[in-house]
């Protein structure tokens, strides 16, 4: 253990092989009814790691009759005290201790996040919200409500019921227990469809679900592409509520889906263009340090991504000219490398959007300060890329970029940043960096979004 609290690092896995590649319905392993497979690749190298069968529609159905069985009156599941409950989550999260090097090696090797940040944040926070969640299952309690007359009113909270939930690419692992941890908790069951890219993690989670001695249903996991098997989610008639994080543009139709299907809830964590603001009066070099940490974590793969950056005018060239030192002393290379700073992109498809939207910067006249195209032979690797004279109605400054792309603005005034800050279709935080705490408890009341 480190002075810091934090599991010494050990090194990655070498040889990893991918055990479960199949789907999981009720406790058991599956090939898709349509036979098909896909491939999934290291963005690293680009080579194809394994081959996962690929769930559609017919499936999800599969998956939801069986989460519904899970979910009937005098089940299992459904006699199951909450306590009994709070044990399994909490079993649960002891086998992703146990198999935590084998996670985060997998994770890193599948995502192109920095194994550092996968053994550390990534394992280490799945653990601890599974172990939170754990603890409330025998602690969401109703109230009575003091009444006149002949009448006794009370509230109790009841379990949903069968809950869809698709998970992104980017947090695949965190994801997966940030959504089936509070759900477990509260009794219902749940149709797990992870992206497409990156789908091993959760696969090798429900093997450890299955161990846990979860009953059958309870959890189920379907790979598959978004149009087919997300699709099949959200309309699905026999879904009480689906959850989903990525993009806007997904998150529009699953809304539109839902309704039109059976008006079930909808909880939707979408895209962002986040601002952060530096003041005059900041301590600089913690300002830079705390702009880049915000903006190029994980190759700026972050929905909360720090990717509007304002700096006051006082101040402007030396931010910029800080900032593209610390941007050139990032190490590229493959994720599982010791002293590698940032990894690969997610796929050929992120890598091309981030590069054109580069592109678009350059064109409309901001300033490439460093960085601005691919890096290496093999993988998806973007050089981290800072752009200074940037405007608001540029693209880069306008569209979620999801890359290693800083782009720095210059502000005069308190008035003007903070309209041009909540001037954004996004909505999920802010970030601030200013020495006046009185001054800050305004910036932040005034943000739309202050995070």
């Amino acid at each position: 253990m480190s002075s810091s609290g934090m599991p010494d690092l050990p090194a990655p896995l070498t040889n990893l092989t991918y055990k479960y590649t199949k789907i999981f319905i009720n406790n058991e392993w599956h090939n898709s009814v349509s036979g098909k497979k896909f491939p999934v690749f290291n963005p690293a190298t680009e080579e194809k790691l394994c081959e996962v069968e690929e769930g559609d529609k017919e499936d999800i159905d599969k998956a939801v009759k069986a989460a519904r069985k899970a979910f009937q009156i005098g089940s299992p599941w459904r006699t199951m005290n909450a306590s009994e409950r709070g044990r399994l989550i909490y079993k649960l999260a002891d086998l992703i201790e146990r198999d935590r090097l084998l996670l985060a090696t997998m994770e890193s090797m599948n995502g192109g996040k920095l194994f550092s940040s996968s053994y550390l944040m990534d394992l280490g926070g799945c653990i601890t919200v599974l172990r939170y969640c754990a603890g409330w299952a025998d602690k969401i309690q109703g109230r009575t409500i003091p009444i006149d007359g002949n009448f006794f009113t009370y509230t109790r909270h009841e379990p949903i019921g069968v809950c869809g939930q698709i998970i992104p690419w980017n947090f695949p692992l965190v994801m997966l227990i940030w959504k089936i941890g509070p759900a477990l908790s509260c009794g219902n069951t749940v149709v797990v469809k992870p992206a497409e890219q990156t789908p091993l993690t959760a696969l090798h989670v429900a093997s450890l679900i299955q161990e846990a001695g979860f009953p059958p249903g309870v959890v189920n996991i379907v790979p598959g592409y978004g149009p087919t098997a997300g699709a099949a989610i959200s309309s699905h008639m026999d879904i009480d509520k689906v959850a989903f994080t990525g993009s806007t543009e997904v998150g529009q139709m699953i809304k539109e889906a839902a309704g039109k299907s059976n008006l079930k809830r909808v909880t939707l964590e979408l895209g962002g263009k986040s601002p952060c603001i530096v003041f005059a009066d900041a301590d600089l070099d913690n300002a830079v340090e705390f702009a880049h940490h915000g903006l190029f974590y994980h190759q700026g793969q972050c929905c909360i991504a720090a990717s509007r950056l304002f700096v006051e005018e006082s101040i402007y060239d030396e931010f910029v000219r800080r900032s593209v030192e610390r941007a050139k002393k990032y190490v590229l290379g493959n994720p599982l490398t010791p002293g590698v700073t940032q990894g690969p992109q997610i796929d050929k498809e992120q890598y091309e959007k981030i590069l054109d939207l580069i592109e678009s910067g350059k064109k409309e006249g901001a300033k490439v300060e460093c960085g601005g195209g691919p890096w290496g032979n093999k993988g998806y690797f973007i050089q981290p890329t800072v752009f200074s004279n940037v405007t608001d109605d540029m693209r880069i400054a306008k569209e979620e970029i999801f890359g290693p792309v800083q782009q720095i603005m210059k502000f005069k005034s308190l008035d003007e940043v903070i309209k041009r800050a909540n001037n954004t279709l996004y909505g999920l935080s802010s970030n601030f960096q200013i020495y006046n705490k009185v001054l800050l408890t305004i910036v932040a009341m005034l943000t739309l979004y202050p995070n």
